[in-house]
């Protein structure tokens, strides 16, 4: 749970600390400082920033996740997971921008990918839901509901599933 620049500082650190260790020929501290240098280097790519956005994102601080999410240069270099999240946080974001289209692109791709409880999917096939009914694509929409039905879900998240059978219903 560090961001970019506090993983290159710390990478910076631990560069230093292996030249020196190398001058004073401690080769086993060497070999785990080096083991420690290729962890922060893979954290880098297949963790990112992704923890820290989510906690900005619960907190309500939509611009610093934003932020936290554009320092990971190439999404699909992260795990599996973590590239969920990142695509389920993004698509919140843009939501609340009211960027539809951009939002409805980054939770079909969140839907691909697994993340951490059935409950997260039905909220992003929600969203899905939600967006198909506001283009009235209610064939999308009705999918989407079934597919989200499936799944262990909240309460709150069957209430909110049965209000939008009902507005596919209306018309």
């Amino acid at each position: 749970m560090m961001t970019t620049r506090t993983r290159f500082a710390v990478l910076a650190v631990a560069v230093v600390l292996l030249g020196y260790t190398f001058y004073e020929r401690n080769y086993e501290v060497s070999a785990l400082v080096g083991l420690g240098i290729v962890l922060l280097i893979r954290g880098y790519f297949k963790e990112g920033t992704v923890v820290l956005a989510a906690k900005a994102f619960r907190n309500k601080e939509y611009q610093k996740a934003e932020t936290l999410l554009k320092e990971i240069r190439n999404p699909d270099y992260l795990r599996k997971a973590r590239r969920g999240y990142y695509e389920f946080i993004y698509g919140n974001i843009e939501l609340q921008r009211g960027n539809y289209n951009e939002a409805e692109l980054h939770f079909q791709i969140a839907s691909r990918f697994p993340l951490s409880s059935e409950n997260d999917k039905g909220i992003v096939l929600v969203h899905l839901a939600n967006l198909n009914l506001r283009k009235k694509e209610y064939d999308r929409a009705k999918a989407y509901i079934e597919i989200a039905k499936d799944l262990k879900i909240s309460a709150r998240i069957q209430s909110i599933i049965e209000r939008i059978e009902k507005e596919i219903q209306k018309p």
